[in-house]
């Protein structure tokens, strides 16, 4: 409710009223509390908390508590653009101002009214983001970690103002790097940013002119090239190219071919805009993510074991397709155990829509599935007639036993969710060389899963490749518990800065960052030029 009225607005109308005379039947401190009550009234927790403390002011008293709390506010909304909040509804200059022209206890208690509102806002937005993800996007289910706001208030009245302000936004030392990196970007974006585009389909090594020019000096105002004369692609330009194409989730080959280009070409608007939605998407995921945990960056085909803020293991994923039904969902859960030597349960979407049409034409397609009935009792094909049965009313399931075909590969990492969806092993070994690996049906495939599963049983093994490959051996399915479940964190992260302090960028594959970023548009959050 409150998301969809501006700090403006709110305050345009409470200066109406502020400047209406004073009825003349109340005392002065009964004018401020009637017009902080009908400020207020529509919002349960800040009348549970006002009534509390019989309408005694917070912002608007005389004394130097209520100063600094003023002071605070007023600064707090002036940096809001540099976390990429609404600057409207968070306008400080104008805040100050209207501190300053509130005279009489009417306009004074409306004005105290408006700030407690704005500040619960302002508290929400900047330590949780200022959407509900899954209203942007059905599959970003990520569960948001909201504060009380009555308790974020109370706190608040408790601790020191500018530090307990300062202390709202997310502690993360990405969200740190981005807010660094967003401010440099709208510097360089006032001075011009990066100069013209490259006007060519390609460019490679030996090659010289004004497109290479055009390069070069792209590539030096990225901060990937050191200022140089050369007008040929020598192999300072060749390195600066993989260093780029690196930073790219490209190819790192050198040559200057239409997928970087296409990349190099983007303009920095597009790119601080990455940015914004970066933090606004660290501020969903604003809590404990686990001292050991698993960070899988779906857009950057990733999986990484974090160990105390330090990746201590990564390897290549594939993940979900594009297609709507088969996209990799956000969200974090905790991993409780490893099956080695799966059964592959397929599950019923893949059964209905892909396997049923198969055994309608053919009874013996897909012949290394077992067919199993409601009581999982593996039932004879020759005995069904398929073509009896739909989507809807197909009473079988069916189950790959475990082999080194199985679609699950040799391994798979449990942390059970509705979704269905975990980390595995896969024989299709080929897709991990790809540059963009979107191909399972929502799951996530490691290239490594070996090495992932000797990582995580290292911490409660003596010998984790000994036991590992001792169960494995058996060829029979074993389940092994981890005694310290990890909590796991499936993120899309667009824009991200490395531990080397370099700003990534990746590619869009879902168009999930082009809904948010149009999401924050319509809240009133805006690119900036800084000027200086």
């Amino acid at each position: 409710m409150y998301r969809a009225m501006s700090f403006a607005r709110v305050l345009m109308v409470a200066l109406l009223f502020a400047f209406a005379a004073a009825s003349p039947s109340f005392a002065q401190s009964d004018a401020f509390k009637q017009a902080l009550a009908a400020t207020i009234a529509k919002d349960k927790d800040a009348v549970k908390f006002y009534k509390s403390r019989a309408y005694k002011p917070i912002w608007m008293g005389r004394n130097a508590t209520d100063r600094k709390r003023r002071d605070a506010l007023v600064i707090a909304f002036k940096n809001a653009g540099a976390h990429g909040l609404p600057t409207a509804d968070y306008d400080g200059a104008r805040l100050a101002a209207n501190i300053q022209a509130a005279s009489g206890a009417k306009a004074r208690g409306q004005l105290e009214g408006i700030m407690t509102l704005s500040f619960m806002r302002y508290a929400r937005d900047v330590q949780t983001g200022v959407l509900t993800p899954s209203r942007v996007d059905s599959e970003i289910a990520r569960k948001v970690p909201y504060r009380g706001r009555l308790g974020t208030l109370i706190a608040f009245t408790k601790s020191t103002p500018s530090a307990f302000l300062k202390a709202l936004p997310p502690k993360s030392v990405q969200y740190a790097r981005l807010m660094k990196e967003k401010i440099r970007l709208e510097k360089m974006l006032g001075r011009g940013g990066w100069g013209p585009t490259v006007r060519a389909k390609s460019l490679k090594p030996g090659q010289a002119g004004d497109s290479v020019v055009a390069l070069r000096n792209r590539l030096v105002a990225m901060g990937f090239m050191r200022r140089t004369n050369s007008t040929a692609y020598d192999q300072n330009m060749v390195n600066a190219v993989k260093q780029f194409q690196s930073a790219h989730g490209l190819s790192a080959d050198g040559v200057a071919g239409p997928g970087t280009l296409k990349q190099v070409n983007q303009s920095m608007e597009t790119r601080l805009a990455s940015v914004v939605v970066a933090m606004e998407r660290e501020r969903w995921i604003n809590r404990p993510l686990g001292k050991r945990h698993v960070w899988v960056n779906l857009t950057d085909f990733s999986a990484t074991i974090v160990d105390g803020n330090r990746v201590t293991f990564q390897t290549r994923s594939v993940i979900g397709a594009t297609d709507k039904d088969r996209r990799s969902p956000e969200f974090s859960d905790v991993m409780e155990f490893m099956v080695i030597n799966p059964s592959w349960y397929v599950p019923r979407s893949i059964t209905t829509k892909e396997y049923l049409p198969l055994l309608q034409k053919n009874r013996n397609a897909v012949s290394h599935l077992e067919i199993r009935d409601s009581k999982g009792r593996t039932v004879n094909r020759s005995n069904i007639d398929f073509n009896k049965f739909d989507e809807k009313t197909f009473p079988y399931s069916m189950r790959q036993p475990p082999s080194r075909g199985n679609a699950l590969g040799l391994v798979k990492f449990m942390f059970p969710n509705k979704y269905n969806i975990y980390l595995h092993d896969t024989p299709a070994k080929k897709l991990f060389s790809r540059e963009v690996r979107a191909f399972s049906h929502g799951c996530i495939r490691l290239n490594d899963p070996f090495d992932f599963a000797y990582a995580l049983l290292a911490k409660q093994s003596n010998d984790p490749v000994g036991f590992f490959q001792a169960k494995l051996k058996t060829g029979k399915e074993a389940r092994v518990n981890l005694r310290e479940p990890v909590p796991v964190h499936i993120v899309y992260r667009t824009a991200f800065v490395n531990a080397g302090g370099r700003l990534n960028f990746r590619r869009d594959i879902y168009g999930r960052d082009a809904k948010i970023w149009n999401a924050l548009k319509r809240e009133g959050v805006a690119l900036r030029a800084v000027q200086g």
